[in-house]
């Protein structure tokens, strides 16, 4: 058996080396081209429109494009058999395609016959030769359209590097949607030759130009929708939902006007759409996406105030589990919200069409910085899902933080807002307050006891304190007549004597003032009934009499 085994593996060796190294022999000898029946023909000048690497090619495209040589531009383009259309202009379609749309990285072209790329731009693995290499991608009906040099090979002669058959063909369709606007079409010759910063000179007039009229449509948007909010004599939850949307939806009309503008009758370079398209779209999402928020935010406060009322610890528990549910939704819908912007913000933008290669790459780098960077942030925002799931505080809670007695009044992102007695408002981070102690006075029940303290002389009694405490507590409209109410003495030192009083309300606010009215009323009964129950000073002499009064 043993003799079988190790006779049969040199076979498999074997097996393994027909198997695998005919299949990489067979990958290595993969042509570096695309083989093809005829090459256009160079043109007079071959240094100048060299066509060897890729670099080469691009360079020589744009440089023909520049001095509007498109018969030489069309030399660099690979058109398919029985093109009928004229290749020259063709290949001025292309350059304005290029020239307003694509943002070149010269440094990331090749400039090797083989086009050789560094597989993970690294520099630790050897280069990889390429036979077709992207340059730009354009959004055509949902789906990108790729701008590609590529390498042909026709017989009897050296490869070259051209743009791609498949490239040639859309064409036609890139510029209809990616060429010049409606307006440039229209304008003199002019107009259209470049200006300062190699721009175009309608587009120095027309940039600042455009700008003007999307600031005064954002200002008449503003005052319709207060006109429309004025005709319709809308109040309450509808007149502050469009209070509150009138600024996002005039910034949503004005960036449509723009992007409708830009689109249909001013195309402009590429230097200029590669910053205003990311700016137009992302504004107009996310002005649409803080409209909506307003509206329901508005929506959501009216329900609460409406069901809860005010802020404060009078409202039943579970009104304020209500109102803090309430708020939890509110920021979870904000939460959802900004994430489904960003998520379209980046679809419109193209980032997501190499998603997995993305976030494959950048995973890293993107934890690192987020952990670095967003350290406080992301932690506040855990911290308030955590009050938003445990509920430890809710709004409208009394609270005693810190030594302030104070409300929960809002619980936010990222900090929470409390409001002392005297009215200031403190401003928390949420991951400070979960971290320090508190005292939650309306955790499980509103009702709250209050105590107070009074030091009296020796010769107080007890026993006509309580009666009388008791009595006043019972009259007292806050004072829980079921509930703690008591007097208690508690020491007996040199200055007097140490009586505690005990009520009972049924809400922190009320406690804090039924304790000071009951105090204020125990005073004036001592001071008028027994003043001599007020602490003194005694001397004392040697043979152990005590002086008299005054």
């Amino acid at each position: 058996m043993r003799k079988t085994l190790f006779g049969g593996l040199p076979a498999l060796v074997i097996l393994l080396c027909v198997g695998v190294f005919p299949a990489a022999a067979v990958a290595q000898e993969e042509p570096l081209w695309f083989e093809t029946e005829s090459i256009p023909a160079p043109n007079d000048v071959p240094d100048r429109y060299s066509r060897e690497t890729p670099r080469q090619t691009l360079r020589a495209f744009l440089r023909a494009f520049a001095d509007k040589r498109y018969d030489d531009a069309a030399t660099l383009m690979k058109f398919p058999e029985g093109w009928d259309e004229d290749q020259d202009v063709v290949a001025y379609m292309l350059g304005e395609i290029i020239d307003r749309n694509v943002w070149l990285a010269g440094r990331a072209i090749p400039d090797t016959p083989a086009g050789e790329v560094d597989p993970d731009g690294s520099g630790d693995q050897a280069p990889q030769p390429k036979r077709s290499i992207e340059i730009g991608s354009l959004e055509l009906d949902w789906f990108p359209a790729s701008l590609r040099l590529s390498r042909y090979k026709a017989p009897q002669s050296e490869p070259v590097w051209l743009f791609s058959e498949q490239t040639v063909e859309v064409v036609p369709e890139l510029f209809d949607r990616f060429g010049p606007g409606w307006l440039e079409r229209r304008l003199p010759d002019w107009w259209t030759e470049p200006g300062f910063l190699d721009l175009r000179r309608w587009e120095l007039v027309s940039l600042p130009l455009l700008f003007l009229i999307a600031g005064g449509i954002y200002a008449l948007a503003r005052w319709c929708v207060a006109r429309v909010r004025d005709l319709l004599g809308v109040v309450g939850w509808r007149g502050d939902a469009f209070s509150n949307a009138r600024g996002p939806l005039a910034l949503f009309c004005a960036s449509i006007f723009v992007w409708i503008v830009t689109r249909q009758y001013l195309k402009f370079s590429g230097e200029i759409s590669a910053i205003l398209e990311p700016v137009i779209v992302g504004v107009s999402i996310l002005s649409a996406v803080a409209t909506m928020l307003a509206v329901i935010d508005t929506g959501l406060d009216v329900i609460t105030r409406r069901y809860v009322g005010e802020i404060d610890d009078r409202v039943g528990r579970d009104d304020r589990h209500l109102y803090t549910s309430i708020y939890a939704l509110r920021r979870a819908i904000t939460l959802i919200a900004f994430l489904l912007g960003v998520g379209l913000l980046m679809w419109e933008l193209g980032y997501f069409h190499n998603i997995g290669l993305s976030l494959l790459a950048s995973a890293g780098v993107l934890t690192v910085v987020l952990g670095i960077a967003g350290r406080t942030v992301l932690g506040n925002i855990l911290s308030s899902l955590q009050i938003a799931m445990a509920k430890p505080i809710r709004i409208g809670d009394s609270l005693l933080y810190e030594g302030n007695w104070c409300y929960v009044e809002a619980i936010y992102f990222t900090f929470v807002c409390l409001r002392t007695w005297d009215e200031r408002r403190l401003i928390v981070p949420v991951q400070y307050f979960v971290s320090q102690p508190f005292e939650n006075w309306s955790m499980t029940d509103a009702k709250m006891a209050r105590s107070f303290i009074l030091v009296l002389d020796h010769i107080a009694e007890g026993k006509a304190l309580r009666e009388k405490f008791l009595s006043m507590a019972k009259e007292d409209e806050d004072c829980m007549k079921d509930e703690l109410m008591q007097m208690q003495t508690l020491d007996h030192t040199a200055e007097g004597v140490h009586f505690r009083f005990y009520a009972t309300a049924a809400d922190p606010s009320s406690a804090w003032d039924m304790h000071a009215r009951l105090r204020e009323s125990m005073l004036d009964w001592i001071r008028e009934e027994h003043p001599e129950w007020w602490p003194r000073e005694r001397v004392v002499s040697r043979d152990g009499q005590i002086a008299p009064d005054d």
